[in-house]
């Protein structure tokens, strides 16, 4: 009786294991981005009906309610500043690049003179300076 085993190998390759890894790394990715936060300093910016926006921005000065500066380089974490140092931040970060703009954020409840003493150190050494609003819905 000449009986053979006959061991094929099957071309085809199953895809539910690998759907079932591209769904727990979506979900994975989907709970993260919901839990981290772009902007950690709280800012109630004021409202403006312009909808322009600016990509290249090197560094983001804001002021918070309090009156207390932070700064953060490009996409960086913001840390606190005093006043007094932000010039000298400011001017390093233009002597890296100095064609790109600066971002404000500014509390819409802070002394107009906060906003002042950013706007002239940019004047003073004529950088682009954006302020940041909040879009109102039209």
């Amino acid at each position: 009786m000449g009986l053979k085993k006959r061991n094929k190998i099957e071309a085809a390759f199953s895809m539910a294991s690998m759907t079932d890894i591209i769904f727990l790394l979506l979900l994975f990715f989907v709970i993260s981005s919901t839990m981290s936060s772009p902007n950690d300093i709280k800012i109630n910016l004021p409202q403006s009906k312009a909808s322009t926006s600016t990509k290249s921005v090197i560094a983001k000065v804001s002021i918070n309610g309090q009156g207390q500066y932070f700064v953060a380089e490009g996409k960086g974490k913001s840390h606190e500043i005093t006043p007094d140092k932000l010039e000298s931040f400011i001017m390093n970060l233009v002597a890296k690049d100095s064609t790109t703009y600066i971002a404000l954020y500014a509390d819409q409840e802070i002394a107009y003179k906060e906003v002042v003493r950013v706007l002239d150190i940019a004047n003073q050494h004529k950088i682009k300076l954006v302020i940041a609003t909040k879009s109102v819905e039209k």
